[in-house]
């Protein structure tokens, strides 16, 4: 199949809904996002870990997109560690290899606060990254796509974005950090939440799935370096199945095994393929 642009891939096979935004986006949204990270050289912060409460476990979509962007970032020169709470701490480590991972305490909103500019003071990052990351909502607390209050199961890592100007979020429900961007319209949307996040970053990447968003975010990255920073659908996959080995679930049906958002492994794998031919023909 033939894609106009990574827009049309990471939103292609879309089951949520989430593409009724996109009106509400720039045309190029993805590149957007590329180009303020570009536009920021130095350390990335790269913000992941999403609870599902009725499988009390994290979910196997963020950490597989959040390590692409990160491997993707170092081949640039970017200095890059990762940032979640206890909850998923264990999983992003997994994929994570030797780069360093940053646990945001569960705390209150000040103490959170307090971490957050000791996190920017001790990192002075140049730009911050969330993937499928947890948002507060309006009454300030967190709500999953059921409407669940989720709160203790999630650090406040939003107050890191509030206090950083440079920042890219990627998000497939409406609820993750950066929907904010979208609170006034997402409410009424069919399938997105009505008490949608509420936390802005500078950049917002709508997808299918999260971690097609940062897929998407790592060949356009490429595509404006001239360079070849995509994981393999091997790769991805691997990702994907270490998650599920150190204790993930699939986000929908909370089922401990290897598929996204209800994509089986040949599923989920689409979008890294149509990406690399994408790439492949706009390098010819």
């Amino acid at each position: 199949m033939t894609h106009a642009s990574i827009e049309d891939i990471v939103l292609n096979h879309d089951t949520r809904g989430i593409s009724a935004l996109r009106g509400h986006l720039p045309a190029n949204f993805v590149e957007e996002a590329a180009q303020q990270v570009l536009d920021r050289p130095g350390k990335a912060l790269i913000a992941t870990g999403f609870y599902i409460v009725y499988a009390d476990a994290p979910e196997t979509d963020g950490p597989p997109g959040a390590v692409a962007i990160g491997e993707a970032l170092k081949k640039l020169g970017y200095e890059v560690a990762y940032v979640t709470d206890k909850w998923s701490k264990l999983v992003v480590e997994t994929v994570a290899g030797d780069t360093e991972v940053i646990e945001f305490p569960v705390a209150t909103h000040f103490e959170s606060s307090q971490f957050a500019n000791a996190i920017t003071a001790a990192h002075s990052p140049s730009v911050l990254i969330s993937i499928e990351r947890a948002g507060l909502v309006g009454d300030g607390t967190f709500r999953n796509w059921k409407g669940e209050d989720i709160s203790k199961f999630n650090a406040k890592i939003d107050h890191l974005f509030d206090q950083h100007p440079h920042s890219v979020g990627i998000g497939d429900g409406g609820n993750e950090i950066g929907m904010g961007n979208l609170r006034h319209v997402i409410p009424g949307t069919p399938k997105l939440p009505d008490n949608p996040c509420v936390t802005t970053t500078t950049k917002l990447v709508i997808a299918s799935t999260s971690n097609w968003g940062g897929y998407g975010l790592v060949a356009q990255l490429g595509l404006m370096t001239g360079r070849d920073l995509l994981p393999s659908v091997e790769q991805g996959y691997e990702w994907v199945r270490q998650t599920v080995a150190a204790g993930a679930v699939e986000g929908l049906s909370g089922a401990r095994k290897d598929w996204v958002d209800g994509r089986d492994p040949e599923a989920d794998s689409v979008c890294l393929r149509d990406l690399h031919d994408f790439v492949k023909s706009a390098s010819a």
